[in-house]
């Protein structure tokens, strides 16, 4: 948990963690920066302690990894990215994905944070976000990672010689594609996992334009009640704009 301190300074510099795009619209709008915009369901996340991490599940979700510190509120809620349409050549690109906790619309967005962060020389306009270094991210309860870190282990020990992505999940994605190829590469670019033997659902999902950091926000509704959490991939109308300029 933040301690005194930490949270005197979060609320001097909360104005800062704001998100300067409008969350909402990549969910609502058909076209945005010149680029069509759709949805696409990614299935349930099982949130059942409402203690919640957005990381890279190869490379960066083990047991140290700690959720952020304002929690949610418990319950399996669906998962839903905005992706833009593919043209031009290139594929789908998931530019944000997005979970609802209540129906209330969110009025403001503001990041995510484990209650650790250096907030001394933090300004407005910078955030700290996840790093991504295998080009897939994935949502998951503090229950569900720890579950992943014991299937992970077992898993490894009976296949010393093999690799978790390649010769575990790629058949998996792959499968989920012949199952579901809307916006997908045929090798997949979704799976909603559920942790074996725990019954936790874990949506695992292409991170926009592939490595990288992102930033993940937390929705407010008007009465200041946290109703949403959103993964930013892409801003589109920085990385879109420019083509209609």
């Amino acid at each position: 948990m933040p301690t005194k301190e930490w949270l005197a300074e979060y609320e001097k510099k909360r104005a800062f963690t704001r998100c300067p795009n409008d969350l909402n619209a990549y969910f609502t709008l058909d076209m945005l920066a010149g680029k069509r915009l759709d949805r696409l369901s990614l299935g349930p996340v099982s949130l059942p302690t409402g203690r919640v991490l957005v990381r890279d599940p190869l490379v960066y979700l083990d047991d140290e990894e700690e959720p952020y510190f304002q929690t949610v509120p418990a319950g399996e809620y669906e998962a839903v990215a905005c992706v833009v349409a593919p043209a031009d050549g290139d594929c789908a690109r998931y530019a944000a994905v997005r979970v609802c906790f209540t129906d209330a619309p969110a009025v403001r967005f503001e990041e995510a944070l484990l209650g650790s962060e250096d907030l001394s020389a933090f300004e407005d306009g910078e955030y700290f976000g996840f790093n991504v270094d295998a080009g897939l991210a994935c949502i998951c309860d503090e229950a569900a990672r720890d579950a992943f870190c014991v299937f992970a282990a077992l898993w490894s020990d009976a296949h010393p010689e093999e690799n978790l992505y390649d010769d575990y999940f790629a058949a998996l994605f792959a499968e989920n594609y012949r199952k579901h190829p809307r916006y997908q590469r045929e090798g997949g670019d979704w799976l909603n996992w559920e942790v074996p033997g725990a019954r936790l659902h874990m949506p695992i999902f292409q991170s926009g334009f592939g490595d990288g950091t992102y930033p993940v926000y937390f929705g407010y509704d008007g009465a200041g009640n946290l109703c949403q959490l959103a993964v930013q991939f892409i801003d589109i109308e920085m990385a879109y704009g420019e083509e209609r300029a």
